[in-house]
Order: structure tokens, then sequence, then C-alpha cells
């Protein structure tokens, strides 16, 4: 599903129902909309915004968080590093709008020794997250979109210029990602540039 048309199935999600949103073989995606927040959260988000990502494997149900889309990419990246670009082009295009699922066709067929999930749905997961960012994200952000933050780490941890433990703590402690996966196109950041080439943050 493009960018757009999973805001849409977002916004339609009733309070405290399993929202489908993926199926696999042995994998699946959920959203839930809770009806109340936790104490810590109350009167700091508006709770139609509000929304849980689930993933279920096999027996388990749990609360995955970006860690696990981060983790995953560095791990495929490291085993097969002649596919580093293409899994930096399918990732942003899935932050520029595309379809997760059409997007990952083009390297699907790849095998990688290391990972934690598919690859259909860690590109599902990265998607959500983008967009939990986007919707849920209410304090002054440095960053325009606010969610070029995830996708600078996503860029980052593709392309691994530090070990996967540095950049964990980094991510851990909000750090934001090197400027150099995001300057050019934050729109707050002064060398903003507009009609970029793909993958411009690799060019020397």
């Amino acid at each position: 599903m493009k960018y757009k048309e999973m805001l849409l199935e977002i916004e339609k999600i009733e309070f405290d129902k399993k929202h489908l949103i993926y199926s696999g073989e042995c994998e699946e995606i959920y959203l839930i909309r809770p009806s109340k927040l936790p104490k810590r959260l109350k009167n700091k988000y508006d709770l139609s915004k509000n929304f849980q990502i689930w993933l279920k494997e096999g027996e388990r149900e749990f609360r995955p968080n970006h860690l696990r889309v981060l983790i995953d990419l560095n791990l495929r990246a490291r085993s097969r590093p002649d596919l580093k670009e293409e899994l930096l082009v399918l990732f942003d295009n899935v932050f520029y709008g595309k379809d997760p699922e059409m997007e990952v066709e083009l390297v699907e067929k790849e095998a990688f020794a290391h990972y934690l999930n598919s690859l259909k749905v860690i590109a599902i997961l990265a998607q959500l997250f983008l967009l939990e960012q986007e919707i849920n994200y209410t304090r002054e952000s440095n960053f325009e979109p606010k969610n070029l933050f995830l996708q600078g780490w996503i860029r980052e941890f593709i392309d691994s210029p530090k070990e996967i433990d540095n950049m964990c703590m980094s991510v851990c402690n909000g750090q934001p990602p090197k400027a150099q996966y995001t300057d050019k196109e934050n729109k707050k950041n002064k060398k903003y540039t507009k009609n970029l080439k793909k993958s411009w943050y690799l060019l020397k």
C-alpha cells in the first residue's frame, strides 16, 4: 500500500480492535488504536492519532520498535554489501511514498545470510514507523519532514559507516543521524537542495 493510502487506512482504525495490515506464511502485522492511553502520556497525545504497531511471529505477538528495522537492514547490508545501493533505493522509495510490497520485489529473490524478518515485513514496518513519526511526533523538530530523522537512520544503518553497537547506542540516546544522510533533504537545514539525484548522500 502506498504511503498516502496507508495514512488513510490508519485514520479508519476503530478503537481497541485489531486492524490487519499484512499476513504472510508465518508473520502478521496489525495495528491497534487503544481507547485509553498510559498515565504518562495523558494530556500529551491526541487519542485519535495514537496507534500501536504489532508483529506476530508464530505464537509470539509483540510490539516491535525502530531498532528491529535498523538492525535487520544493517545485517542484510553486511551480508550482501553488493546490494547496499539497491537496499538504499528500495527504502528511499518507501520514504518517498511508494508501496513497500511492490518495492521489495526488486531484491526479493536475493539471499541474505543474516536478517531478523522477511524483507517485506521490514519494509512495511519501516513505512509504519515513518507514518507514526509523522503523525505522533508533536514536539518541535529539527527536521522537515519530521520523519526524515528516522529515514536518515535507515540510510546510515544500511550504509554502515560505523559499527552496529555504536549506531544502536546513538539511536537509543536520541541522537540524530549523521548530517550526511539528511542535510540536503531537510527543509530546516541551510544545505537544503531541490531536485536531488538518487542516493544523493552517497555522492562524494
